[in-house]
């Protein structure tokens, strides 16, 4: 019975399975006519021959064909404004190249995000995702009649200001194709803005077919493969790529609270997955740039994740890709293609769903981490402070001063702690000692072991000591240096910001001066740091390990926060010079050093 009832079990659960994750099923498929020269727009196809009956072996009388809508040569069209300027081919119906006139690339040429290497085998920006290979392969190499529509003037409202350049006309493209069987039509409307308006509908046979429109292919922003800068370059810009999508239904957060946002990064996609969890807005995003579809229906939308690997010099990388559509077939909606930028992102609006309260904002895709609430404030001010000096190097450096100023008490409050520790440690080691001599596999240990537990607590009270006074201190620290993490990698200001000899804030210190800094200077505030209840054995040894360790982490850092971290050392270096000559460090640098004489006495 259990063998029996686990089988029906597994046989109704796959069921489940297969329908909400499998794919849906393909569109039936006929016998394809004899194809059709290319003629021009709107020229009527000659009529079919009679085809041979299977089953009865007659001739089946000739069937009226749709008149055909080819182009008869490959075109170009350019959409430009102050923001962007699009290339769109009439062969496939897709965009050639994307780029953004406000950035550019580690060659400093404008960057183009359409990653042409990859984009030549698997794909360009705009092409038709279907689950019909030869016809996904037909419609990206079928040549399309081109008409455009509307310069009408616009008027953005407060918020699309923030999106929008001085153009204030609308431009709309349309791609046609027909044959005997097939027919497309694909429509994206440009404006002053980084969002761009998608109507796509494919039809074969009479029949809707889902075809999703799709950013095949990654991004340009990375290293070129064969480049001069490929050989130096890491590709940490492709290992950064992820598949993000908002469900309607948000997941938990294991600290608690809503996960607003799935971000899958490429070593959990399997190209060819569908999504069929409905979604506010999905698609792909780097470190800095996102290519993101918000369909018009979020009820109804599909994803379909695309991964695929591609040569880079001696090794190989995964290049991520993204087709947004409709269950339904049509897919209406927007797509956003450019920075992630917090303010820009955060004047998007998705559409709501019934039911289901406030719609998320775009600003949501970027993943500012667990002290979110901490970047964001963090990040006011260094801009604030940017705006002020002119530099974000050197507003880097004026915040962390003054945070480390504001730190000022907790340091002085550790001081005084590891005090009242080192007083009192040789009663500690008296306690410890006492209780030591119990074997560990005695019965009476761990009574012991609660005993002496219990004197120390004891005696740390009547001395005033707070067990975690040293390390409180350290712990709230964390979150700043967390927070300056978190912006430091997804401030986009920062790409390419130049300070002194470093060139871009936001990649690695060409010259690894930063990093040998952060492990001289870490050296010197340990020597300095008087280190209550450690070992002189163990302090000599984290005086060393500590400092190459942080010097190891920090030479792949962003060479911002390699500023923040040198800077906040020298901050402390001074403040413990201050310390030192009051008289609570005299009196610590005196226990500390009677400590080391007994120690050696013993030795």
């Amino acid at each position: 019975m259990i063998a029996f009832l686990a089988v029906m079990v597994f046989l109704i659960g796959y069921q489940f399975v297969l329908k909400k994750y499998g794919p849906p099923p393909q569109q039936p498929t006929t016998q394809q006519p004899a194809p059709v020269q290319q003629q021009q727009a709107q020229t009527p196809a000659p009529p079919a021959p009679p085809v041979a009956s299977a089953a009865s072996g007659k001739k089946s009388k000739a069937a009226p064909v749709a008149a055909t809508k080819q182009a008869s040569a490959e075109s170009e069209t350019v959409i430009e404004n102050d923001l962007y300027k699009i290339t769109f081919t009439n062969r496939g119906g897709q965009v050639k190249s994307w780029v953004l006139k406000q950035f550019d690339d580690d060659d400093g040429r404008p960057l183009d995000l359409v990653n042409q290497a990859a984009a030549q085998q698997y794909g360009y920006p705009l092409s038709l995702f279907t689950y019909d290979e030869n016809l996904r392969k037909k419609l990206a190499a079928a040549l399309y009649v081109v008409s455009e529509d509307g310069t009408a003037p616009l008027k953005p409202t407060e918020n699309d200001r923030a999106l929008t350049s001085s153009s204030t006309s609308r431009r709309t493209i349309t791609f046609e194709y027909a044959d005997a069987d097939t027919t497309v039509r694909k429509s994206f409307s440009c404006d002053g803005s980084y969002l761009v308006r998608i109507d796509t509908l494919v039809t074969q046979n009479g029949n809707v077919v889902t075809a999703l429109p799709a950013w095949p292919a990654g991004f340009g922003d990375g290293a070129s493969p064969g480049s001069p800068k490929s050989k130096t370059a890491s590709t940490t810009t492709y290992g950064a790529q992820v598949i993000a999508y908002a469900p309607l239904h948000p997941g938990k957060k294991w600290w608690g609270g809503t996960k607003e946002v799935e971000r899958e990064p490429f070593k959990n996609i399997s190209g060819g997955n569908t999504i069929r969890d409905p979604f506010y807005f999905g698609g792909i995003a780097d470190q800095y740039f996102g290519a993101v579809f918000l369909p018009d229906n979020p009820s109804n939308a599909i994803m379909v994740t695309l991964r695929n690997p591609l040569a880079f010099d001696a090794t190989k990388i995964d290049i991520l890709g993204a087709a947004v559509g409709d269950l339904g077939g049509h897919f209406s909606g927007r797509l956003f293609v450019g920075p992630k930028n917090i303010k820009l992102l955060d004047a998007i609006a998705t559409e709501p769903v019934a039911n289901l309260g406030e719609a998320p904002k775009l600003g949501a895709l970027i993943d500012l981490g667990t002290f979110s609430i901490f970047v964001r404030p963090l990040f006011v001010w260094v801009r604030w402070t940017y705006q002020h000096v002119g530099n974000w190097g050197w507003a880097i450096i004026v915040v962390t001063v003054v945070i480390n100023a504001a730190l000022l008490p907790l340091r002085l409050s550790s001081m005084k702690s590891s005090l009242k520790t080192q007083k009192i440690q040789p009663q500690i080691k008296a306690i410890r000692d006492k209780y030591g001599k119990i074997p560990l596999r005695d019965p009476k240990r761990a009574e012991a072991n609660q005993k002496m537990n219990t004197e120390i607590a004891a005696l740390m009270k009547e001395h005033g000591v707070n067990p975690a006074g040293g390390c409180l201190p350290l712990i709230i620290q964390l979150p700043f240096l967390w927070a300056f993490y978190s912006m430091l990698g997804n401030l986009i200001e920062l790409r390419h910001a130049h300070w002194l000899y470093i060139r871009d804030l936001s990649g690695a210190d060409p010259w690894h001066i930063l990093p040998v800094l952060i492990v001289i200077t870490t050296f010197i505030v340990q020597r300095m740091t008087p280190q209550g209840g450690m070992d002189p054995q163990q302090q000599k040894m984290m005086n060393v390990m500590m400092p190459l360790m942080l010097g190891f982490i920090s030479n792949n850092l962003s060479s911002g926060l390699c500023l923040y971290w040198v800077v906040g050392n020298l901050v402390a270096m001074l403040l413990q010079v201050a310390l030192n000559r009051t008289d609570l460090g005299r009196e610590q640098r005196e226990l500390a050093a009677k400590r080391a004489r007994k120690q050696a006495l013993k030795a």
